[in-house]
């Protein structure tokens, strides 16, 4: 079965189960200032998790593009993805655990064909926060699971959320399927690394809020939340060793292989990932930078050409490999082929700008092992290797080769010493995003994103019909908000914008929403991206008076609930791009 197959498979099976199939979000999240990235199928629908109305109703299926960034260094082996794309379904205080297993079972079964003796789940194993999900195994034995095949698993294992200190969360329910792998020992089972079991599909279901002081209190709006990943469910059907030896991935690795002098298997993976994931950002909106989204879309590109350089891959040819990817992708993602030109042209400057700055690396190279020479020194420390690695782009074997060809050693130790720490680092700062809790949709953050709606309208009317939202990043403290411009915004702008914005606060405008087509919200003036991103029914948001946009919420209910706005700071993001930092004053 190949994956769009599973893809169009899983929807319509929803579908018939009374799910309204809905449009999945951009890579680059909406609202949602806890994350670079759309890492899980369930991010653009915290509002409505939470207890915003969706305008397609309570039960909603749907498939989402993800892009998770904190393994990226670990992909190469035959597991780690950096994008990849969840099918999930969600009833939003509709059906619960009873309903959302048996459809599960019936999937697999019926609409898949797997044979149900390869079927073990987990279910939660209960604690001092939350009782043992008794109800889950049960409905999995009614299904037809035995006993033996049913694992009751700590929090750990079997619990989700909150994504931050506080939200929604509660026990889940996965279900592996058995490779037929042979046990690894006598313990083995679905908990087990081995490989013999792999994890197929997880059931969330959301029943507890957890508190800033630590208890679990059950929620008044139950939710089921599921997450089956479409890449590996396609290898396992396919009867394939891993997710890399797929029609969602070999195009790359073929054109890639072809024309190298050296190919090994973790370079093809590394390229293929990181090609897919970076052509995918680029249809999006993303472009290569320093900072944020930008700066992730850079490491992918660069370290896909580090590999291609190191299996002999003639780098001036990256473009062939953009087109075998786009060629091979496009029925699942249509936006390749509309974006290929942007794909080519964003990728090929990129190789450009890194292969300069491998020139460079080569020039600060000379240097360091020039001073080591006069100081009688053959060593180059594990420091020097990694700054040549972090700031250069050098992998620590190009150091090497060129070290040995010099009469140099370098230490790899250190190297792996100061590489593990910035890993960590990286993850911390990965953590340190979600302090807050996913989406934070506390009082002062949905003052906040209202206060969006009222500086986009009023960039647009102040510079112009040329400003568009390019994204925007909202915590406790500011609003950071970036829209299209070509050049810098003044000083004397910037305090137009603020005066228009204190304005409509001073006004004491209702702020109001309502459901409607798509075609009606066009028609009715609302701002907004008319493209497949939207449902067939959106939610329009009204300050009265003064804009009107589709948006997914929450907003405060008059302006007057906001304080005035100071906008503290201009800059450039990147090409076309400026971006502003605001706060509330007294």
């Amino acid at each position: 079965m190949k994956a769009i197959e599973l893809r169009n498979k899983y929807l319509k099976f929803f579908e018939s189960k009374g799910h309204k199939i809905i449009s999945g979000a951009p890579l680059i999240p909406e609202n949602d200032p806890t994350v670079l990235f759309t890492t899980a199928g369930m991010h653009p629908l915290v509002p409505y998790l939470t207890g915003e109305e969706h305008p397609e109703g309570k039960r909603l299926v749907d498939y989402q593009k993800c892009l998770r960034t904190d393994d990226i260094d670990e992909v190469g082996d035959n597991r780690h993805l950096t994008f990849f794309e969840m099918l999930g379904n969600w009833s939003l205080g509709d059906y619960f655990k009873q309903d959302s297993i048996r459809w599960s079972y019936e999937f697999l079964e019926k609409e898949l064909g797997i044979d149900m003796n390869r079927i073990s789940v987990t279910c939660f194993a209960g604690d001092e926060d939350a009782p043992r999900d008794e109800e889950a195994a049960k409905v999995w034995e009614e299904c037809g699971i035995p006993k033996e095949r049913i694992y009751f698993y700590p929090k750990k294992e079997n619990w989700w959320g909150p994504a931050g200190e506080t939200g929604p969360c509660g026990p889940d329910t996965e279900i592996f399927l058995d490779t037929g792998a042979p046990k690894c020992s006598e313990h083995c089972e679905p908990r087990c690394d081995c490989g013999k079991y792999v994890e197929i599909w997880n059931n969330v279901f959301m029943q507890y809020h957890k508190t800033a002081d630590g208890k679990f209190l059950p929620l008044a709006q139950k939710n089921v939340d599921t997450g089956m990943g479409l890449e590996r469910m396609t290898f396992l059907l396919q009867g394939k060793k891993d997710v890399f030896e797929t029609e969602l991935f070999m195009p790359i690795i073929t054109c890639v292989q072809e024309k190298s002098k050296n190919p090994n298997p973790e370079s093809l993976r590394i390229i293929a990932d990181h090609m897919r994931a970076a052509a995918l950002l680029i249809c999006d909106g993303v472009v290569p930078s320093n900072i944020g989204q930008g700066y992730i879309l850079r490491r992918l590109i660069r370290r896909a050409i580090r590999h291609m350089r190191k299996i002999e891959f003639n780098t001036d040819e990256i473009v062939s490999v953009c087109e075998a990817l786009i060629e091979g992708l496009k029925e699942m993602y249509p936006e390749l082929e509309q974006n290929a030109q942007e794909i080519m042209a964003q990728i090929k400057k990129e190789k450009n700008r890194f292969m300069n700055t491998l020139v460079n690396g080569e020039k600060e190279f000379v240097k360091i092992t020039n001073r080591l020479k006069q100081e009688n020194i053959d060593l180059i420390d594990g420091k020097t290797v990694f700054r040549l690695y972090d700031t250069f782009g050098f992998p620590p074997e190009v150091t090497g080769e060129l070290a040995k060809e010099n009469g140099f050693k370098i230490d790899m130790e250190g190297f792996k010493k100061c590489f593990e720490e910035h890993q960590e680092k990286s993850r911390q700062g990965a953590e340190g995003v979600f302090k807050g809790g996913l989406a934070d949709h506390s009082e002062i953050t949905t003052a906040y994103h209202t206060a969006t709606h009222l500086i986009l309208e009023s960039l647009q009317r102040i510079l112009g019909d040329h400003v568009m939202q390019k994204g925007s990043n909202i915590t406790a403290e500011r609003i950071r908000f970036d829209f299209s411009n070509p050049e810098k915004v003044s000083r004397e702008v910037l305090d137009q914008v603020e005066n228009m914005v204190n304005e409509q606060i001073d006004k004491g405008l209702n702020v109001t929403w309502q459901e409607m087509s798509l075609e009606d919200a066009r028609k009715y003036g609302a701002k907004g991206v008319f493209d497949d991103k939207y449902g067939q029914v959106v939610k329009v948001y009204t300050i009265e008076g003064f804009s009107k946009e589709i948006c997914g919420g929450p907003h405060v209910k008059n302006t007057n609930e906001l304080k005035h706005i100071k906008i503290v700071k201009e800059e450039a993001v990147s090409s076309g791009v400026r971006r502003i930092k605001a706060k509330f004053v007294d």
